[in-house]
């Protein structure tokens, strides 16, 4: 019998690094100006932002290699609090979670690519996702070998994007500030604001946690994939700030979403700006690509379990949850169609925030095993994450009452279908 392909910890890398960099640090950069501006406070920001992901990458590489099981949120939950609250988690995964994102990129590819005035381009988006889906459903070879590909076309890009840094003088009257107060703009409500807008574009540091099974050796190449690959990530994440202030002014920049393409077109002009948005597009792929391998895992997992959901158990000869990857692909596709993808991810954010919690939450209870990676600090930094964590959902709540409901109702409806899989499971 052949020997199951099973993928190294830098594919694993490749896999952190997609799932991280998506839209996020390209845009999020203006909303932070309205409240802050010192350069340093803008490090500050991402440096935070950063060390928060750190702290779940640290946690999760312990909880990973403790259980060696592939579904991420959903066996921490499950196995730190109840089955019920880890249903709820890859209930939310599968409907939202990891399919939300998908469509989100899929539809910010569409605007980055506009200037082109590509007739018919929602088909070829439509036609992307189920080639991303199609080129996942063969084996896990061929889905490293596509992932490693297209994250080598996004960190090509970066490492432009980066050159350009380094080769063109600043723009004139350009928005690196150092004379606003620092310590003032710290202690501002609106840095509690700009921070969460950073901690949203650090997500997916946790990707390689969710495919444990298919990690070669999960002790060493977990933690390895999740820390190098949150680390570098960081490193991208402050630098890039800096190219986009080094190349635009304050004016330019403050409460406009496509800082990226402003800061380039006043180096590049307008022709080259198209194929700096173009590069933002096809950087993307490798984004959807990590969330399409992924979502699937957990539903898989979760199908294991629970009667409903039999139906997504089989998988083809080489292991892969085909069944699972085209529902999944089915649910992005809907979620792009519908046109109320914003609405959704308001509705659920308030979810995958919480879900987040109770999984690092899990590690408190769980004991440490001779064989599994050891958090450092443990568990004050997990303590300080939840903390976090805990401030940010009451924020939710606070600023969005009517969405957060919204997520709740989802909760509800995720709950009736718990009860009928059990009932299923009594007869």
């Amino acid at each position: 019998m052949s020997k199951i392909h099973k993928i190294g910890w830098k594919t694993a890398i490749t896999l952190v690094v997609s799932n991280m960099v998506g839209t996020g640090v390209f845009t999020s950069l203006g909303f932070q100006l309205n409240d802050v501006q010192n350069v340093w406070s803008i490090v500050l920001l991402w440096v935070l932002g950063g060390v928060l992901a750190l702290i779940g990458a640290f946690t999760f590489a312990e909880l990973g290699t403790h259980y060696q099981k592939s579904g991420g949120d959903y066996i921490f939950i499950s196995e730190g609090f109840h089955p019920y609250l880890g249903y709820l988690s890859a209930w939310t995964s599968m409907i939202v979670g990891f399919s939300a994102p998908v469509a989100i990129a899929a539809i910010a590819m569409e605007a980055y690519l506009s200037p082109f005035a590509i007739p018919h381009l929602r088909a070829y988006t439509v036609l992307i996702i189920v080639a991303i889906s199609f080129f996942h459903s063969f084996s896990l070879k061929q889905s490293g070998t596509f992932q490693v590909a297209t994250t080598i076309i996004k960190i090509a890009f970066i490492l432009l994007l980066l050159g350009l840094g380094i080769w063109f003088a600043p723009f004139p009257d350009n928005a690196v500030n150092t004379t606003a107060p620092m310590i003032d703009e710290v202690f501002k409500s609106g840095f509690a604001v700009s921070l969460l807008y950073v901690t949203y574009a650090y997500t997916g540091w946790n990707a390689a946690a969710y495919i444990v099974d298919e990690i070669d050796n999960p002790k060493k190449d977990l933690p390895k994939a999740l820390i190098i690959g949150t680390i570098s990530v960081i490193v991208i994440y402050v630098l890039l700030q800096l190219v986009f202030l080094k190349f635009a002014s304050f004016k330019q920049l403050q409460g406009q979403t496509e800082v990226a393409l402003i800061a380039t077109g006043n180096i590049l002009g307008r022709i080259g700006n198209r194929w700096i948005s173009a590069g933002i597009a096809f950087q993307l792929i490798a984004t959807m690509s990590s969330y399409i391998w992924i979502g699937p895992r957990i539903i898989h997992s979760m199908a294991q379990h629970y009667t409903l959901w039999k139906s997504l158990r089989p998988t083809n000869r080489h292991g892969i949850p085909t069944r699972a990857i085209w529902l999944q692909c089915s649910i992005i596709l809907i979620l792009m169609l519908s046109g109320t993808l914003q609405q959704i991810l308001l509705y659920t954010s308030f979810l995958l925030q919480l879900m987040g919690t109770l999984a690092v939450a899990s590690i408190l209870g769980a004991p440490r095993k001779e064989t599994s990676f050891k958090s450092p600090f443990r568990p004050y930094l997990q303590y300080a994450y939840i903390i976090f964590s805990v401030l940010v959902l009451l924020f939710i709540i606070w600023d969005k009452p009517f969405e957060s409901l919204v997520g709740l109702i989802i909760l509800i409806i995720g709950s009736l279908t718990y009860w009928i899989s059990k009932q299923m499971d009594k007869k």
